[in-house]
């Protein structure tokens, strides 16, 4: 393929560059396109458009492939732990255990949150939603290390920064956790692994010993890993386009975490049960609901089941479906909810209609499911994805800056109303 491309514009053939990248991608570079025509490009919801050049993740939709920094996400989910993720996703590479060891270290040396921190609870209403609440906190981080705010920070500070913010969040999603409970705040325990730690602090009480289930680390390793980063979508793009301003990481997490809520990024789990309950409290018959789902003229559409990216499979959905196996029979839940869960899932494994649609269960049917089995309630969901995708959005932060990108500043075609005279307030009608 040519590494020019032309376009012609007024009568006027303009070459564009061409850049391929290391997986072979193709982009057309129009950064100089306004400079030469006077136009710009239109792409709504940039579905088209590469906003960087980024070395953090690769997404093939459709061949099914994710890979973290070169690393297949099927080696990285058996074989790491979330933590060794975190530091190759952030750093870009995997540590040795000499590093590993030494940022498992600096970790739970921050575990901590001051403690004014918890006066924050005091003052949300009752029904408030977690994901709110979680915003707010690590917004207000910023406030409690102020030196975060330091223009042209040194590596050794930016670090320091990372590190407190991997370190704090688990222990300020439990205490969202336990608030919501009204049960008393569990400290964390630093002789425990970073997922241990947060699962102590999460399902622990102060009156009995917490034994923690092996199963179930493993399973929140992999889903923590699973949900690690995914390219530049929704909420990775609004970290990197508010750090563009020089906003302080924890500011810029922030509205990562505002764009994870919402319902059509990283809600999607949470309707996942959702949608179980509503078949339940309609009597549980899933055959009705199937027929529902292919019935073109009816609204309601099988949560979990495909992916706007993946156009063969989900990758991450193939390796939870284990874990949630694991958990399922580990634990011998009895609950009506994942009953009607597993019926869902064989028919669109077996069902042609969503064969070849390709309606296959994907990772938000598989982790609403665990969560669920777990005990967390459905508003808890989407904070745990933020737990999981805390690393891809420093990453995101951290290599915007290393490439010093320029603040983002989107155009826009205008389409409003042209030259319009004033008139006083008192002549309009």
């Amino acid at each position: 393929m040519s590494d020019i491309a032309e376009i012609k514009v007024d009568g006027k053939t303009i070459e564009l560059p061409v850049i391929t990248g290391t997986e072979d991608e193709k982009a057309i570079d129009i950064s100089k396109l306004r400079d030469l025509t006077g136009f710009v490009t239109l792409d709504t919801g940039f579905k088209n458009t590469g906003s960087t050049k980024s070395k953090i993740t690769f997404l093939d939709g459709e061949k099914g492939i994710l890979k973290y920094r070169g690393y297949s996400i099927e080696q990285l989910a058996e074989k790491s732990s979330f933590l060794e993720v975190a530091y190759l996703i952030v750093y870009g590479n995997l540590p040795t255990q000499q590093e590993l060891d030494g940022f498992q270290s600096e970790i739970s040396k921050h575990t901590l949150i001051h403690e004014d921190m918890k006066k924050f609870f005091d003052g949300y209403p009752s029904r408030s939603h977690p994901m709110g609440q979680l915003g707010s906190l690590i917004f207000s981080l910023s406030t409690f290390y102020p030196e975060c705010l330091k223009p042209n920070q040194t590596a050794e500070e930016q670090d320091l920064t990372i590190i407190k913010l991997l370190a704090k969040l688990p222990t300020i999603v439990s205490f969202i956790y336990k608030k919501s409970l009204g049960h008393p705040l569990i400290y964390p325990k630093n002789k425990y692994d970073y997922v241990t730690n947060f699962l102590w602090m999460t399902f622990g009480q102060r009156t009995e010993d917490y034994d923690v289930n092996p199963i179930v680390v493993s399973a929140m390793n992999k889903l923590l890993i699973l949900h690690a980063d995914h390219e530049q979508n929704c909420s990775a793009s609004t970290v990197r386009i508010v750090g563009s301003s020089d906003c302080n990481l924890y500011a810029s997490i922030s509205a990562g975490i505002a764009a994870l809520w919402g319902p059509l990024h990283g809600g999607a789990n949470q309707a996942v049960i959702d949608m179980l309950e509503l078949i339940k409290a309609d009597g549980g018959d899933t055959e009705k609901w199937i027929n529902k789902a292919k019935d073109k003229n009816d609204s309601f559409r099988m949560m979990g089941f495909g992916h706007r990216v993946y156009k063969n499979f989900d990758p991450r959905a193939k390796i939870i479906k284990k874990a949630c196996d694991d958990i399922l029979e580990n634990l011998g839940i009895d609950d009506p909810i994942l009953e009607i869960a597993k019926k869902l899932e064989e028919a669109a494994l077996t069902d042609q209609y969503f064969i070849d649609r390709k309606l296959y269960p994907n990772v938000d049917f598989y982790s609403g499911i665990i969560y669920r089995a777990l005990g967390f309630p459905s508003e808890m969901f989407t904070v745990l994805f933020a737990l999981g995708r805390l690393p891809g959005w420093i990453a995101q932060w951290k290599e915007m800056h290393e490439n010093k990108e320029p603040i983002g500043r989107p155009r826009q075609i205008y389409v409003g109303e042209t030259d319009r005279e004033f008139v006083d307030i008192k002549d309009r009608k």
